[in-house]
């Protein structure tokens, strides 16, 4: 099976596009009924072996404790309550408000009753999902190759992740941009403006230096691996990144570090090259902020000095 098989957006646009309600509408469940932690870092889904969870939620007495995975080898929606309950239900052919209803009828069959705010989060349009029938197309083949890049990905940034032993988050996947990423944090608070949105600003309420992956949007046309600094120090889009095909483009008036999706699929060595890639815009912005990158550093994983003398 291709480590990294090709998903241009222009092949699966309508398919994202339905899926990416599909997520947010699951999203927003999760942001619901799971306990709040800093960062935001309760909202995302993980991958599994088949596909994405929201991981439990619920319980302490105020609703049942429950799960809910997308199955993206069958192509099902499956709700799991801690009692031993289950239900499930097909999402091919489904509009997003087909989706919608059915799951919510499900949920509410097994005594679960989530109150969200029904309209897609930054997205194209603001149709409630439950009058959303323009979007439905949900095509297998794309989804799961979506989801086999997707964990690929995962375990990539897991292994970059492994070499620093500051306060990072999880590798966790946002269902309301569609992206995957994992942040590491210099320590160092941030005096965020009071007329910055609640999300921002608890998302940036620390410095960061986050990485990860998108794939593709109306803006960037193209799957990439990513890194940015934030609050970004004066200077950033001059520092060298590698391998040469990496580079800085503007956006949303910051800068990010891009390796093209595309590119990396040609090279010789495409882990190599993206973890070379995210360790360059790493030292970048850690460089640039003063962050000691060297005491931070675990190599492989590894911070006792004795046990990395003798591996």
């Amino acid at each position: 099976m291709e480590l990294f098989p090709a998903m241009p957006l222009a092949e699966w646009t309508e398919a994202k596009e339905t899926f990416h309600r599909f997520a947010q509408i699951v999203g927003k469940i999760r942001l619901a009924s799971s306990n709040r932690r800093n960062h935001w870092w309760q909202v995302p889904f993980h991958p599994t072996g088949r596909g994405l969870t929201t991981r439990p939620m619920g319980g302490l007495g105020e609703q049942p404790l429950f799960c809910v995975d997308f199955d993206l080898v069958r192509h099902r929606l499956v709700v799991d309550v801690f009692d031993g309950r289950s239900a499930e239900f097909s999402l091919i052919g489904r509009s997003v408000a087909s989706f919608h209803d059915r799951l919510f009828e499900t949920l509410a069959g097994l005594g679960i009753r989530p109150e969200i705010w029904a309209v897609p989060f930054d997205l194209s349009d603001d149709t409630p999902f439950a009058e959303d029938t323009l979007h439905a197309r949900y095509d297998p083949v794309l989804i799961n190759r979506y989801w086999r890049i997707l964990s690929q990905v995962v375990q990539l940034l897991d292994r970059f992740a492994a070499d620093f032993a500051g306060k990072t988050s999880p590798v966790h996947h946002f269902w309301h941009t569609f992206d995957i990423a994992v942040t590491r944090f210099t320590g160092r608070v941030v005096k965020v403006s009071p007329d910055v949105d609640p999300v921002t600003r608890e998302a940036y309420s620390w410095e960061v230096i986050s990485s990860g992956f998108w794939f593709g949007d109306k803006e960037r046309p193209w799957p990439a691996f990513y890194s940015y600094t934030a609050p970004e120090p004066d200077g950033l889009e001059r520092e060298p990144l590698r391998p040469g095909q990496a580079e800085w483009i503007t956006a949303r008036g910051s800068h990010l570090a891009v390796l093209r999706y595309d590119d990396v699929r040609a090279m010789e060595d495409p882990v190599g090259a993206v973890l070379e890639f995210l360790d360059s815009a790493y030292q970048a912005g850690a460089r640039l902020t003063g962050l000691d990158a060297e005491t931070l550093a675990s190599p492989g994983g590894v911070t006792d000095p004795y046990l990395r003398a003798h591996t």
